[in-house]
C-alpha cells in the first residue's frame, strides 16, 4: 500500500503512474477534498486490464489530521508519500518505508538527523536567522524520486 501525504504533494501524478505498473494500491489522504483518478488501468503482458486501486481519504482540517491518520495505519510493507519529516519518523518507527517528494532517502539511519535539522532551522526561522522555505521542485528532483519510489515498492 502507498499513503500519500497529498494537500502539497508535487508527485501525485507519478505515484499514480508507479501504482498502476506495479498493481499497487494508493491512499491519497488531505485536509479537503482532492481529486483523484477514478479508474486507472494498465494492460500487462496477459492483455487483462488491471485497477490500480486509488482512494481519496479527507480527514478534515485539524492540526495534523492527515499526519495522525496515516501514521495509524502504516506499517511493515507500506510506503509512505511525504516531506513531513515528523510524519516521515512516525512512519519508519512504524516499520513502513518512506519517500519524500525529492527522492532523498529518509531511513532508521538519517531521520534523526533530518528530525533534528528541521528543528535547528524552525529555532533559527523563529529568531529571524533564516528565512525561506525548501528549494524549488526540480526535474532532478521528479527523476530521483521516481527512481526511489521504485526502489521501496520492489521487494
Amino acid at each position: 500500500m502507498i499513503y500519500v501525504d497529498a494537500d502539497a504533494c508535487p508527485v501525485k501524478d507519478e505515484v499514480y503512474r508507479v501504482a498502476t505498473r506495479l498493481s499497487v494500491a494508493v491512499t491519497v489522504v488531505a485536509n479537503t477534498r482532492m481529486r483523484v483518478p477514478a479508474n486507472r488501468m494498465r494492460v500487462p503482458a496477459n492483455r487483462m486490464r488491471v485497477p490500480a486501486n486509488v482512494e481519496a481519504v479527507v480527514v478534515g482540517s485539524a492540526l495534523d489530521a492527515a499526519d495522525d491518520w496515516i501514521a495509524a495505519r502504516t506499517g511493515p510493507g507500506d510506503v509512505v508519500i511525504t516531506a513531513d519529516i515528523l510524519l516521515a519518523a512516525r512512519c519508519i518507527a512504524s516499520g513502513a518505508k518512506v519517500v519524500p517528494p525529492d527522492g532523498r532517502p529518509l531511513d532508521a539511519e538519517s531521520i534523526g538527523d533530518a528530525v533534528a535539522t528541521r528543528a535547528l532551522m524552525a529555532d533559527l526561522r523563529e529568531q529571524g536567522l533564516a528565512g525561506g522555505g525548501p528549494a524549488p521542485f526540480s526535474p532532478k528532483d521528479r527523476s530521483r524520486f521516481l527512481q526511489a519510489l521504485d526502489r521501496a515498492l520492489r521487494p
